[in-house]
């Protein structure tokens, strides 16, 4: 039966892919799959991992949709706590172009909204950290998966929600990226209360390596230790 669901944040329906012929059954491959293409072989469909129970509630990962999504993702790149960090205070073109240069790149990053019972409530970045700029940095291996986030709603902030979110993600990951043995984060030192949620999520902190434009500590979930944690 069809869902009913018709809220612009309905779930996004996974899209079956052969490989063997590079056709997505039932369709014919045009210029606006192609980024699904690229997605499912290089993150392996992010759009399709699903929700993860958390004691916040239901999670999920959106990929974002400008045409839907811009108004609210601009917003909460202009919030101070948020800016201070990531640096796309401005227009909604400075957001635009941000989201764009993922979405029409080579499909190693994923735009996506974190969605909290149905709400969106953040803003994550998937990608690829093996190869990413990021690995020339630290001694990365195949499918490394690296995660940028931030929390939208200052209402969220402060009461270890990103600790909560950050433990279901990397799950995520680890659960839907089976090539992948390491989840990858590299949040500005300065990011005290950032870093403490990745240090209570499970993640190590393994260095300190310099960024163009930061120093950052280098967080490794590693997927053996995950029993342990």
């Amino acid at each position: 039966m069809p869902s009913t669901d018709t809220s612009p944040y309905a779930s996004t329906a996974t899209v079956a892919l052969d490989s063997a012929t590079a056709r997505i059954p039932g369709r014919r491959l045009t210029a606006r799959l192609l980024p699904l293409l690229a997605e499912a072989e290089l993150l392996d469909s992010p759009a399709g991992w699903g929700a993860a129970a958390t004691p916040a509630g239901a999670f999920r990962l959106e990929p974002v949709r400008p045409g839907r999504d811009l108004e609210l993702l601009t917003g909460w790149m202009n919030d101070p706590e948020v800016a201070a960090y990531w640096e796309l205070a401005g227009p909604a073109a400075v957001t635009a172009a941000h989201v764009r240069s993922q979405l029409d790149g080579n499909g190693h990053s994923i735009p996506c909204l974190g969605l909290l019972d149905g709400t969106p409530m953040s803003y994550w970045e998937i990608y690829r950290a093996d190869l990413d700029p990021l690995s020339r940095h630290y001694p990365a291996r195949p499918h490394d998966t690296g995660i940028h986030l931030l929390i939208g709603d200052g209402t969220n902030r402060g009461r270890g929600l990103g600790t909560v979110l950050l433990r279901a993600v990397a799950n995520l990951v680890l659960d839907n990226r089976p090539r992948c043995t390491r989840v990858i984060a590299e949040p500005d030192i300065r990011n005290t209360p950032s870093v403490s949620a990745f240090l209570n999520s499970g993640f190590r902190c393994s260095a300190e390596i310099d960024l163009p434009g930061k120093r950052a500590a280098l967080m490794i979930r590693e997927r053996a230790l995950r029993s342990l944690i």
